[in-house]
């Protein structure tokens, strides 16, 4: 009994009576159905947790890397001023000034003066709302999801000189393709003495992009700077600023450099001030649902309560003889939580396999579910993006992994506690 006593932790026989009891059959007072229960149910909630976790970090990557990759991460605009025949503007007439300033800011790696303004754009008796972004030919091969490195694309961007580069989304909606023309009407075309005329103007479509955003791909076209300046009557002047930095996260520590740069009359925007709600919206949600997901887990986990219950119930007389010969309290709570946490450990591995498998396949499984609804199953006009995205991050995978095993490891010290405290002679009195 001394020697019993003087055991250290967890040896090596009360490992081989706790697996003897896992793998008893349940007639001889083995595992029970809710041991089954309690495995799956871990393995199906860390599974859960693992890919809502995943798919809620790839969608906001897609959705910050579509923003990165086809808007400026800062736009300066002017303040309202009087120009010398006493009209108000906020035309940038200094634009080249301007962005040579913004240029020479540390942490800025491009500034691009951009004509801006809405038109209807037409072919064939079709027409579409297109937003026309008029810029040179070398500040657009800098946008990424644009020029660089598109999801697809049309066309010989090369030759943005001689015509339009417009989205995806805007072809499809006007029926066109590269070589096709199509004509841009504005409201605010030439002043005559009858008033003001719309302008209309046609282009060749030179290059088609898909940016990765359905309002992008659906309104976006783009004029070289000299061509839009004409078509909004901008000459001379620029309506704002891009300026790309080389950390878009760090975006708000460089507004007031480049505030002051510019001067009094500049007015900064940064992507997270047209973004920002929407990601803390999203960030809110990522708390949310992991709570909720945790709750799922700890009931899962409170399977093994049961199952552990019944076990002792059933080896009710090998605990009495146990105790009898020799095994301390210590030695019987450690042979039943090893049950429990066996099973809480091996529901944990399933589920993060079953998870990640998920996430890694998850290109399949929402064509799968496509074809169960007959396609629509995912509308980008509504998401943003064109497809669910999943990204597995080891951080996520190691806080499902550290919730799920905590939780199993402290819903089994309360059975395997009334195990070690059972009365040997209670136990064996009616044996």
């Amino acid at each position: 009994m001394d020697a019993a006593r003087s055991t250290k932790p967890f040896a090596r026989f009360e490992w081989k009576i706790a697996f003897a009891y896992l793998r008893a059959r349940r007639e001889e007072g083995g595992v029970s159905v809710m041991t089954w229960i309690s495995l799956i149910g871990i393995t199906l909630a860390v599974a859960a947790l693992i890919i809502t976790l995943a798919v809620r970090t790839g969608f906001r990557s897609e959705f910050v890397d579509t923003i990165l990759g086809s808007n400026a991460h800062v736009t300066l605009y002017s303040s309202l001023y009087v120009t010398e025949d006493g009209k108000t503007s906020r035309a940038i007439a200094d634009y080249d000034d301007w962005a040579t300033k913004l240029a020479a800011v540390p942490g800025v790696t491009r500034a691009a003066p951009l004509v801006r303004g809405q038109v209807m754009a037409s072919y064939g008796g079709t027409n579409a709302g297109v937003e026309i972004y008029g810029m040179a030919y070398d500040d657009l091969l800098t946008i990424p999801r644009v020029a660089e490195h598109p999801e697809e694309h049309w066309g010989d961007i090369s030759r943005f000189q001689e015509g339009i580069a417009i989205g995806s989304g805007v072809a499809r909606e006007l029926g066109v393709t590269v070589g096709d023309k199509i004509k841009l009407i504005s409201p605010n075309g030439a002043k005559t003495a009858f008033g003001t005329s719309p302008r209309v103007s046609s282009f060749e479509v030179v290059y088609v992009f898909t940016a990765g955003r359905y309002d992008i791909d659906k309104t976006r076209a783009y004029l070289p700077f000299a061509e839009a300046q004409k078509f909004f009557n901008r000459q001379g002047a620029a309506d704002e600023i891009e300026v790309m930095v080389s950390h878009p996260e760090e975006v708000d520590d460089m507004a007031i450099p480049l505030l002051q740069a510019v001067g009094e009359r500049g007015m900064v925007w940064t992507w997270r001030d047209a973004s920002g709600s929407f990601l803390r919206a999203l960030d809110i949600e990522d708390n949310v649902m992991f709570v909720i997901l945790s709750v799922l887990v700890l009931i899962a986990a409170m399977n093994i309560v049961s199952g552990l219950i019944m076990l002792v119930k059933n080896k009710g007389r090998d605990i009495g003889i146990l105790r009898t010969v020799g095994l301390t309290e210590a030695s019987v709570l450690r042979v039943f939580f090893i049950c429990g946490a066996i099973t809480g450990v091996l529901g944990t591995l399933f589920g993060v396999l079953l998870g990640a498998l998920f996430a890694t396949y998850i290109d399949q499984v929402m064509s799968f579910v496509n074809w169960l609804n007959g396609g629509g199953a995912w509308d980008p006009s509504i998401r943003g993006i064109y497809a669910l995205p999943a990204e597995l991050r080891a951080v996520d995978v190691a806080k499902a992994v550290t919730l799920s095993l905590g939780l199993s490891f402290v819903v089994t010290i309360f059975p395997a506690r009334r195990a070690a405290r059972m009365n040997p002679v209670e136990a064996l009195r009616y044996e």
